[in-house]
């Protein structure tokens, strides 16, 4: 199993922060420009259990993805688990921690490749764009909800 882990402090509410990542729309802002999402399901609240069907499309390749919400503690915890995705697996820890006067923002993402040994080989690869996407993901989501 490979892990990805990125950790950022906000100045924001703790209920902003976690609300801000229940709202899906959000992530259309949070995602870079070259990866368009489409919802394939409308009007979708997160809940447990409950299943969010998306399409990612970077460099004119289209990707589905289904996920569901495995675990969701208010204000603390999100976790989602892809049924349907490239990865082998893949799963996606929201965690929300109140830090003094700061919010601490940590994603985990605990996934394994496709294609075994094979896939393995390129892992080097998909760090550096997690580490690209979740850089960009909370940049956004810093400068949207830090308060001055």
């Amino acid at each position: 199993m490979k892990k990805y882990e990125k950790i950022s402090l906000i100045s924001c509410e703790l209920e902003e922060l976690f609300d801000f990542h229940l709202d899906v729309n959000n992530l259309k802002a949070i995602t870079p420009d070259n990866i368009q999402i489409t919802f394939l399901k409308e009007n979708f609240t997160p809940k447990k259990n409950e299943v969010l069907k998306i399409k990612t499309v970077k460099n004119f390749l289209p990707i589905n993805w289904e996920v569901k919400i495995e675990k969701l503690e208010r204000p603390n915890i999100l976790v989602d688990l892809a049924l349907k995705s490239p990865f082998r697996y893949w799963k996606h820890y929201h965690i929300f921690t109140k830090k003094g006067n700061l919010c601490e923002l940590k994603d985990i993402v605990e996934y394994e490749l496709p294609f075994g040994i094979i896939g393995n080989f390129f892992n080097f690869l998909i760090q550096r764009e997690l580490n690209t996407m979740f850089t960009f993901r909370h940049k956004i989501t810093k400068e949207l909800l830090t308060k001055v």
